[in-house]
């Protein structure tokens, strides 16, 4: 169980999310960042244009830097297309970024994007994890209690019935 409780789910329109993450980490805690973008950038998003799988955040400088986000080219952009691959800032309070230095410099422990989203403004915010590596024995653990619990929640759907 970890210290700190999660955070509520975004609200607003959810664009891509890591599904892969949940799959080989632990998410100890999600901290809400803002993202450096281009406008052709901003309008793939809203197209839905994005894939975060291999996505993971360095402590540069004292910056926050997504890296490994694809964000695919808007086709209608007039000038040169930004590259889809390339390293994106992302907007933290100085707080917030001495906090992750400090979680970061635990062993085992990365950033990794979980979820980019739209808020009701409109402004595109990414959600950002402290992760902790899952073995593999940990993996086999997890996928055994999910089936456990659908396997549970499948007995008590048909038992809601009969009493």
């Amino acid at each position: 169980m970890s210290k700190h409780p999660k955070k509520a789910p975004p609200t607003g329109k959810v664009i891509g999310s890591n599904r892969k993450a949940s799959h080989d980490f632990f998410i100890e805690d999600t901290i809400e960042a803002g993202i450096a973008l281009l406008g052709p950038e901003v309008k793939s998003l809203r197209e839905g244009k994005t894939n975060l799988g291999d996505g993971y955040a360095k402590i540069v400088k004292g910056e926050v830097i997504l890296y490994n986000v694809h964000i695919s080219p808007y086709a209608f952009t007039t000038n040169s297309a930004p590259d889809p691959m390339r390293p994106r800032k992302l907007l933290l309070r100085k707080s917030e970024i001495r906090k992750l230095i400090g979680k970061v410099k635990e062993n085992g422990v990365a950033l990794i994007p979980l979820r980019i989203y739209f808020k009701a403004n409109g402004k595109a915010k990414l959600a950002l994890g402290l992760a902790r590596g899952k073995k593999l024995y940990d993996k086999r653990e997890s996928i055994k209690k999910r089936e456990s619990d659908r396997e549970l929640n499948r007995l008590n759907k048909g038992n809601r019935f009969n009493t």
